[in-house]
């Protein structure tokens, strides 16, 4: 008597060895890195898994569709795989699929710089596999806000800092003196002290009034962005100088290339003064 074929089980080698199922989720190319003469590693930035890293296999070949999908500032619908064992040990996802995602917006050369500026504080800050959907959204809305012929770039960047300093839990109340737990007097003078929050400000230092402060806690609280870009407007070059210094001191002593290219340019007198730069 012929013996039964057994069926493949789920600890056999080849049931081992087979992808997971992916499946469909938004998500932007921060940066591309060469992996061979024909593919590349993509640091991706997802709504549903946070930052992650894949192999775009094949990408840069002449013929390979996802040339003109894996841009930089596009979202794009991908689906993603990865071995069936050891799942959290699987770092580097396999790209299967890419598309353009509809209603991105083409940004115009002159918003590159201060959207490269968004892809690095992504990179500087997030830890890979962080889920934050809120911000996720919120970078996607800036990058729309960039795109806007008349949009205001300096405010939308200072309402994107403030959202990921919140989502990192590193924002303090903006709207309580870090020194005595009181609610900011409305026409005070306050700095922001990294390592403290708020505290009254001596003349020399860059501050906001008590009422400034309390209109961006009230428009994070509230969670609309356009309302966040509002209250960044009235005191944009305040605040980049402050949320410079409060950056600074989280990245602990590591620079921002966009911030030092953006420098190098200024002093070759190749951008303009007006505030076109992060």
């Amino acid at each position: 008597m012929s013996e039964r074929p057994r069926a493949a089980s789920a600890q056999s080698p080849a049931a081992r060895r087979a992808p997971a199922p992916s499946r469909s989720q938004l998500a932007f190319v921060l940066h591309a890195y060469d992996w061979s003469e024909s593919s590349l590693i993509l640091d991706l930035y997802t709504r549903d898994e946070g930052r992650l890293v894949a192999a775009a296999k094949g990408a840069k070949r002449p013929y390979s569709q996802l040339r003109s999908v894996l841009l930089p500032f596009q979202c794009v619908q991908v689906q993603l795989s990865r071995s069936r064992t050891n799942e959290a040990d699987d770092e580097v996802r396999t790209l299967r699929a890419a598309e353009w995602a509809p209603g991105a917006p083409v940004l115009p050369s002159a918003a590159l710089l201060s959207a490269y500026y968004l892809n690095e504080l992504l990179m500087k800050f997030l830890p890979r596999g962080a889920v934050q959907a809120e911000l996720f959204d919120g970078y996607r809305a800036t990058l729309a806000e960039l795109a806007q012929p008349q949009g205001d770039l300096q405010a939308a960047l200072r309402a994107f800092e403030l959202s990921l300093l919140q989502e990192l839990g590193l924002l303090p109340d903006l709207a309580q003196d870090a020194l005595n737990a009181q609610v900011l007097g409305a026409t005070e003078r306050y700095t922001w002290r990294p390592e403290l929050g708020l505290v009254r400000a001596s003349d020399a230092d860059e501050a906001l009034e008590g009422h400034d402060w309390i209109g961006l806690q009230a428009a994070l609280m509230s969670g609309s962005a356009a309302a966040l870009r509002q209250a960044c407007q009235g005191s944009r070059t305040a605040l980049r100088s402050l949320l410079r210094h409060v950056l600074a001191y989280h990245l602990a002593g590591a620079s921002l290339r966009t911030r030092d290219l953006m420098q190098s340019l200024r002093r070759l007198g190749a951008l303009a003064t007006t505030g076109t730069t992060p």
